[in-house]
């Protein structure tokens, strides 16, 4: 008996054999996965807010957690009321004031609220934007309204996760029914489609029920895992599936199951880690979306692996009589004159390929990145992308920031601040505490003596003297009230909100018109102090002229306000946080983020093909090769003038380095097979014939996933990253096809040259009887027990463990033969 007739009792076939035999308790507990994926989906918090992840080192992030701590941020909604008169936006101005829940509606005859025979009415509502009563109240608008053409815009609610939702689940069916085409074109047998098809499935429901372990994850990770797993994951099955066809030819369904499994394993594991090798690379972003994102997918090929080593055995087990029976004929074409057109160009095309790189690389350094999502127009508007445009074609855009600065009790020093910012052509306005006014003129910070306050509240003027002394004496102020009393001045604020307290506590008594006056001023003011000031900072609103767009100017005028806030506040920290800083401080993360995913993913990958192929210089020019259609892809935006969210290129490049090389190593590998057996161009034209199927159904799959992304939803990171991902696949698809056959032709003598081997412990347990050669250092028995180093031929019985060496079964001569008849 052969070597290849024993029975195989190695790990791998150990292990196929058990998941083959518990092949139903798999169902099982896929099933009860199932099930439980229904209820856990629930459980994942989805974080749409990217400034989240932005470094918590940053001036943005700080500056964000620190207003989070300190102040309150009431919800508010813009709402727009097309084709109506002044009359009738001024009466229905007045109506909505008094619905329920409604703390202020900014309005008035200008032009900043209307416009164009339509109103625009700012509307802040008496609760936090986290509160619900917010959303309650917004959808009772809405309906005071129904009779109207009206626009909301509004950051209240998770509007953008359901709309994003709503349409990838849309995108899911076009690319299902897109990938069933191409597995039933690039298949040999009808029956292994819904193979394929469940085994990922299976994966993607395991990958979905175990988010909730992450906590939270960002709105990208949510909506774009599924159909990125789908896309990188899928070859994992149809390896899988290509072997158990190959295996099946010769052996029972069973043993084919076991066989083509066994092999698989360590063939899959080895495909996977050029793509999690990638994925790795955006775990070392500073921008914490980059982890989030990585580890979602790595974790989504992950389940992938296990469905497939673990569920499809069973669905082979199940479908394997009917793969049988539904063969058809391979619908995929030869490409023979790929491989000759390769052979004849081998001289050109490497030296036209490095002169591409050049441009290449400079080109994609011009890329247009925009970092907020303003410039971007992406292919579907949703319903707040419609609102919003048509508010900023009808009035003009706000660009708030908001400038953090040390509380200071004399709020003198914060008038003459907000002074000087609004010097500057750049603001249009701001809003603090120090310039806000309360009344008759006055503002919120105004200080007043005792006859201003009795004055403008309509009090005595000895009863204002004697509030005056409590708040002097409760506040520590001895000397004010021995001293000349008369000039004594408190904050406006500070005193209103006193005489507001002794009003309610009965220390002061005044008619009830002055009382509903007071509470009316009272409310206003304590909304007002606590969206302004904190416990330890104060806040200012300051609304950047419309006119000031995104880019250097406004990060340079940031930069200004700082400086000038600095002046007054010299011994404090100084936070702004806005749209405007927040794609600074993007563009900031990017610089390094940038850098440090593709060097780190270069290595990774460039690591892992030196193992594979044992030679320095055929990883770096399978390298090059992907490298050079990444920078091809992020120079057309450059060409065709159009932005690119930023993110679109740290997780493409990632993903494009990682998945798109495998195409590569698929070419390369097989040719490297074939080169030394027949001559070069005849190897070539074989490996192009036998990779073709695996890069067309890889890539096919990969590009109409991305492309369907970037083309079917409303958010513009989403765009951007589908675009990126589905333009980058065909590229890397032509250069592996039109210029990687020409480098490994011209390159085989440098491969070989830089070749080495790596003598490293491989343990393989042999059984073998008849003659056989044993060459190292072995354990087992052989007729008995032996350890040691052996260098003999044994007739008889073996069963040993090669610690180095080999055994190889000899094959007797005929005369051996007839000598043992």
């Amino acid at each position: 008996m052969t070597e290849q007739e024993q029975p195989k009792n190695d790990f791998m076939h150990k292990l196929a054999l058990q998941i083959v035999e518990r092949r139903n308790l798999v169902f099982l507990i896929v099933i009860l996965g199932t099930i439980f994926t229904i209820f856990s989906r629930s459980w994942v918090k989805v974080e749409s807010d990217l400034t989240t992840y932005l470094p918590k080192t940053s001036e943005t992030r700080m500056g964000l957690d620190i207003m989070e701590k300190e102040f309150t941020t009431y919800g508010s909604a813009d709402v727009m009321v097309a084709n109506i008169t002044p009359d009738e936006a001024d009466q229905l101005n007045d109506e909505l004031a008094g619905l329920r829940g409604i703390q202020m509606i900014e309005y008035d005859d200008t032009t900043a609220h209307y416009n164009n025979v339509s109103a625009l009415y700012s509307i802040t509502f008496d609760y936090p934007e986290d509160d619900d009563q917010c959303l309650e109240t917004l959808e009772s608008v809405k309906e005071y309204l129904k009779d109207y053409d009206i626009y909301v815009s509004t950051s209240l609610g998770n509007t953008q996760e359901e709309t994003i939702e709503r349409e990838v689940n849309v995108i899911m069916v076009y690319v299902a029914i897109i990938i069933v085409v191409v597995l039933i074109f690039t298949s040999q047998t009808y029956a292994e489609v819904p193979v394929l098809l469940l085994t990922f499935v299976v994966g993607m429901i395991l990958n979905m029920g175990t988010n909730f372990l992450l906590g939270t994850i960002s709105f990208v990770s949510n909506s774009v895992t599924n159909i990125l797993q789908l896309a990188l994951s899928l070859d994992y099955a149809i390896i899988f599936c290509n072997h158990f066809k190959e295996e099946h030819e010769t052996l029972p369904l069973k043993e084919a199951v076991i066989e083509s499994l066994a092999k698989s394993i360590p063939e899959i594991s080895s495909s996977s880690l050029t793509t999690i090798g990638g994925l790795v690379a955006m775990l070392f972003m500073q921008f914490k979306i980059g982890p989030d994102m990585a580890i979602c997918l790595i974790k989504a090929i992950l389940f992938s692996m296990l469905s497939v080593f673990v569920v499809m055995p069973g669905l082979l087990m199940l479908f394997g009589p009917y793969m049988s029976k539904t063969k058809h004929r391979n619908f995929v074409p030869k490409i023979s004159f790929v491989g000759r057109y390769a052979y004849k160009t081998r001289k050109i095309v490497p030296i036209v390929f490095a002169v591409m790189l050049v441009f290449a690389y400079h080109f994609q350094t011009q890329c247009p990145y925009a970092y907020g999502y303003g410039p971007i127009k992406t292919p579907v508007l949703n319903e707040t992308q419609i609102a919003d445009n048509m508010i900023d074609e009808n009035f003009t855009k706000s660009n708030l920031v908001a400038l953090v600065v040390p509380k200071n009790d004399d709020y003198r020093v914060e008038a003459a601040m907000i002074k000087e910012l609004e010097s500057h052509d750049e603001v249009d306005h701001t809003r603090g505490l120090s310039n806000i006014e309360a009344m008759d003129g006055y503002m919120l910070e105004d200080r007043l003596t005792s006859r201003q306050f009795s004055e403008m509240a309509g009090l005595d003027y000895e009863l204002a003297q004697v509030v005056y002394t409590g708040y002097a004496l409760e506040n520590d102020e001895y000397g004010q009230v021995i001293g000349n009393f008369s000039n004594y001045s408190v904050p406006l604020i500070d005193m209103f909100l006193y005489v507001c307290d002794e009003v309610d506590s009965g220390i002061v008594s005044l008619d009830q018109d002055q009382i509903n006056d007071l509470h009316d001023a009272q409310t206003q003011m304590l909304s007002a102090k606590a969206q302004l000031q904190g416990a330890d900072y104060n806040r200012i609103l300051v609304y950047l002229n419309p006119s000031l767009q995104s880019g250097d100017e406004m990060y340079e005028f940031t930069d200004q306000m700082r400086t000038i806030a600095r002046k007054y506040y010299p011994d404090g920290d100084i936070y702004l946080a806005g749209d405007a800083t927040n794609e600074y401080d993007f563009q900031k993360s990017f610089a390094i983020d940038n850098i440090v995913v593709s060097v780190v993913s270069v290595l990774i990958v460039l690591i892992v093909l030196l193992f594979t192929f044992q030679s320095v210089a055929m990883p770096i020019l399978l390298i090059l090769v992907i490298e050079g259609a990444i920078w091809v892809n992020f120079s057309v935006p450059a060409f065709i003038h159009t932005p690119l969210y930023f993110m679109g290129y740290l997780i493409v490049s990632s993903i494009q380095m990682g998945a798109n090389i495998d195409y590569a190593i698929v070419i390369a590998t097989r040719y490297n097979e074939l080169r030394d057996k027949m001559d070069h161009k005849t190897a070539m034209i074989e490996t192009l014939n036998f990779a073709f199927p695996t890069i067309l159904t890889s890539g096919t799959i990969m590009t109409v996933a991305g492309t369907l992304i970037g083309q079917m939803t409303s958010d513009a990171c989403i765009v951007g990253i589908g675009q990126c991902l589905g333009r980058g696949t065909i590229i890397s698809i032509f250069l592996v096809l039109f210029v990687l056959p020409q480098i490994l032709l011209v390159g085989g003598k440098l491969v070989d040259k830089t070749s080495f081997s790596m003598h490293h412990v491989v343990l393989h347990t042999n059984t073998a009887s008849g003659r056989v050669r044993v060459n190292g250092m072995v354990q087992g028995e052989v007729n008995g027990s032996v350890a040691g180093t052996m260098n003999a031929v044994v007739d008889g019985n073996v069963h040993l463990t090669v610690l180095s060496g080999k055994i190889s079964q000899e094959v007797q001569d005929e005369n051996d033969s007839h000598a043992d008849e």
